[in-house]
This record gives structure tokens, C-alpha cells and sequence, in this order.
């Protein structure tokens, strides 16, 4: 590698610039510099992830080496700038002018830059979090510069830029350790309403993860038209908690029918009362015969019937 750049030296085709002559080999040694410390940047990327695997969490070792691999590049590419004639200090007057024209040209990649910065710091959310943002609901798989990588639950990508994330509401469902549930339970009128809160007590605390602190709520909530209203509130850990969801509520259905008690229908009970004052009574002589039907009628619709069946 060091003789193919000393040999780079001997080109001699040279390009005036402010900061001297730059010949073909300075420029092929600075492409080839950069080139070679962005594989070497890549592989070390590598064997630090697998390193940092087991010592730190998913998210912040993804913001460690997004550091430092970023931050090495960027310092190679402006210690090797003399290479192709610019000065780095000239950078500071250059990057202050070229900052102010880019901020108005691309206010929202600039605002997305700075979103991200502060979500890593932050971090309201990390890689693997079950979160909604928005509309859109899913877990975290990548927290890029620009953009934060959503798996929807259908097994979608979607990609939202930072500054959206940043200033929106996040709901984050896996960040409290806990998490309660709720049902309301129907059973009717003329069901035993404390039989029924001691069978789905009974299984509460049968069930291995649901919590004892906080402690497990079964009341009656409400008295309907047609049913009472039996709330069942439920903490459970954030891991196992759509899992005992849905398992317990299938449980409790089968043991409020396996005692008779059961989910009732709504019902509506409708009377009808005549008024018999309205209702005209007729006397035998003025109730009207019906007349009876002429014999040609008859036979005009017998030769229809005819016709049709023809």
C-alpha cells in the first residue's frame, strides 16, 4: 500500500490552484486514502459491534459506532484535504458562508439533523421499542441521522424523518417495566353478581403473571338497560402483557358459563296498547259484502296465465 502511493508521486501532471501546484497523484492519493479508511472504518465497525454486543444495550451501541465511524472519516477527509490544494483553515471562512447558503436551501435535512442528534441523546425511544408515532405504530429498528426506521406489526418498513419523530406525541409501549388492562364483563340481571367477581378473582390468581402489586380490581362499574357492568382491571408485566390479554379474557368466559352465568343480549320489550275509541265498530248491516268477480274477468286472466305459460 505505501509503494503503490509513493509511486502515485511520480505523476507529474500538475493543476494550478490557490494553495499550489496538485498533480494527478496527490488527487489519486487522496481518492485512494479516503477509499482505504473507509473499508478499514467499516471493518472496525464490524468487530466493535460484535464487542460491544454483550456489554452495552442495542441502542447505544448503534450511537457509539455511528460516532465514531462518521467522526473518523470526517477527520481523515480534512487532514488529507492539502492533498488536492485546500487549505483546512480556509474551511472555517468556506464552511461558515457555504452553512448560511445550505441552512435556507435545505432547512428541513438541517432541522432532521439536528432532530436526530437530540434523540440520541435523549432518547425517548431505542432500537426494539414497541412505539406509536403518529399513525404509525410498529417497533424501532433503526435510529439514523436523518431518519427513524419503523417495522410496522403487518411487516412493513417506514421510514419518518427525525424532525417529525422529535416534535410529535410518542407513545412508547414497552417504556414502563408494567402495563394494566381492563375489561367490562355483562352478565344479567338475575346472575349472582358476587359469584361472578369471586370466579374471576379465583382466576386472576391462578394466573402467574398477573401482578399482585399493583393489586387487581373486580367491581361492578355500571348497571345497564339490559345487563350489569362488571369492570376487571389487570397490571401485568410489559413482556407478557397482550399475552395474558388475551388468555385470561377466554378464560373467564368459559368459567362464567361452565356456572350458569351468562353474557346476556340486549333486549327490548315492546307494548302495543289499542285505543278502542279510535276504532270504528260496524254493526252486521253495514258491513259490505264483497263483490264477487264477473266471469269474463276470470277468464281474461285464466288466457294470460295461459299466454304466459305458452
Amino acid at each position: 500500500m505505501g509503494l503503490l502511493i509513493m509511486d502515485l508521486n511520480h505523476l507529474d501532471i500538475s493543476l494550478p490552484t490557490s494553495n499550489g501546484a496538485v498533480t494527478l497523484g496527490s488527487v489519486l492519493k487522496f481518492i485512494l486514502i479516503l477509499s482505504f479508511s473507509t473499508l478499514l472504518a467499516r471493518v472496525l465497525k464490524i468487530y466493535l459491534r460484535r464487542y460491544l454486543k454483550d456489554k452495552v444495550s442495542k441502542d447505544v451501541g448503534e450511537t457509539i459506532l455511528k460516532i465514531l465511524y462518521y467522526g473518523t472519516l470526517t477527520i481523515v477527509f480534512i487532514f488529507n484535504l492539502p492533498l488536492i490544494g485546500i487549505d483546512p483553515s480556509a474551511l472555517l471562512v468556506a464552511g461558515g458562508v457555504t452553512g448560511i447558503i445550505l441552512g435556507f436551501a435545505s432547512q428541513s435535512i438541517i432541522g432532521n439533523l439536528i432532530s436526530g442528534f437530540f434523540l440520541m441523546v435523549e432518547r425517548p425511544i431505542k432500537i426494539g421499542d414497541q412505539v406509536q408515532i403518529s399513525d404509525v405504530s410498529g417497533f424501532v429498528t433503526d435510529i439514523r441521522i436523518i431518519s427513524t426506521i419503523i417495522r410496522t406489526y403487518d411487516g412493513l418498513l417506514v421510514r419518518i424523518p427525525n424532525q417529525q419523530v422529535f416534535t410529535t406525541n410518542i407513545t412508547n409501549v414497552v417504556g414502563h417495566p408494567v402495563r394494566r388492562f381492563e375489561y367490562t364483563v355483562r352478565i344479567r340481571y338475575s346472575d349472582d353478581a358476587n359469584a361472578a367477581i369471586w370466579i374471576i378473582k379465583d382466576l386472576i390468581d391462578k394466573e402467574p403473571f398477573a401482578l399482585l402489586n399493583p393489586a387487581p380490581s373486580v367491581f361492578v362499574n355500571d348497571l345497564g338497560d339490559s345487563w350489569v357492568n362488571i369492570s376487571v382491571r389487570i397490571w401485568a408485566p410489559v413482556s407478557e402483557w397482550f399475552g395474558i390479554k388475551t388468555r385470561l379474557l377466554w378464560n373467564i368466559k368459559q368459567a362464567l358459563e361452565e356456572n350458569d352465568i351468562e353474557i346476556p343480549l340486549p333486549q327490548r320489550i315492546v307494548r302495543i296498547q289499542a285505543d278502542a275509541r279510535k276504532v270504528p265498530i260496524q254493526s252486521d248491516a253495514e258491513k259490505i259484502p264483497a263483490e264477487p268477480i264477473p266471469e269474463k274477468e276470470i277468464e281474461s286472466i285464466l288466457n294470460y296465465e295461459e299466454r304466459v305459460l305458452a
